[in-house]
């Protein structure tokens, strides 16, 4: 692990993940070189969830399942109720794409199909309450990130509207000042946006908001700059 920057006390943090192919990707990258500890709970290969007490943060990654899948999946049920538990704990709560939707219900709004599936790079815009805020001070207005996405979901009562795409209103929401739900995946590496392309493949249909295999690729330089701005929004939380 490499040495711990002085600016940052080391945290610990907890990632929830639900598939395989939808791994912190450079959000670990972040945490390793602030020297932060990491630990997972993998709901694919067992869903035995962590002790409350063992984290700073919790980082709820993505998936293909929806949060009303309870049926399908056993352990959902269980996880909305842990996160329920680390928002009222105060912990650190950070929701990607499924995680914001599970944040989201959650905090009792409600999460539904989107009109469009949004999937490939496409620019969100700031809202008012997006420019405004410290945490989105390094975020670029009209930026273009990564969204892989049907789902969508209504602001909480008492959250603030960050920001929104043309094909998705509800991008980003933050609650309380340390609850963030992002829809969209600044977080991708090449080597996670080749998962995501080889395991949602059936997806890549021709639509409006959906882009083919081959345009997602040819713009895989936009990486670098939603690292960035990545690292810049969890610097901020860590402040």
């Amino acid at each position: 692990m490499t040495s711990i920057n002085t600016n940052y006390n080391p945290l610990r943090i907890h990632f929830f993940q639900h598939a395989f192919f939808e791994g912190p990707a450079n959000i670990e990258a972040w945490c390793v070189e602030k020297g932060h500890v990491i630990s997972f709970t993998k709901f694919y290969e067992d869903p035995a969830l962590p002790e409350l007490s063992d984290m700073d943060w919790l980082i709820i990654m993505g998936g293909p399942m929806g949060v009303y899948d309870e049926e399908k999946f056993d352990w959902l049920a269980a996880e909305k109720q842990f996160i329920k538990k680390a928002i009222q704990a105060c912990k650190t709560v950070i929701g990607i794409c499924l995680g914001a939707q599970l944040l989201a219900e959650v905090l009792g709004a409600k999460v539904y199909q989107n009109d469009y599936k949004e999937i490939g790079w496409f620019p969100v815009a700031l809202t008012s309450e997006g420019q405004e805020n410290p945490l989105f001070s390094n975020f670029k207005n009209n930026a273009t990130v990564f969204h892989w996405h049907g789902d969508t979901f209504d602001i909480p009562a008492n959250a603030l509207h960050l920001a929104q795409s043309e094909a998705c209103k509800n991008q980003a929401f933050l609650y309380n000042k340390k609850i963030l739900g992002l829809q969209f995946h600044l977080e991708m590496n090449e080597q996670s946006l080749k998962e995501m392309l080889e395991n949602g493949a059936s997806e890549l249909i021709s639509a409006k908001y959906i882009q083919t295999q081959n345009e997602i690729l040819k713009r895989q330089q936009l990486i670098a700059t939603n690292k960035k701005m990545l690292f810049a929004i969890l610097d901020n939380l860590a402040e």
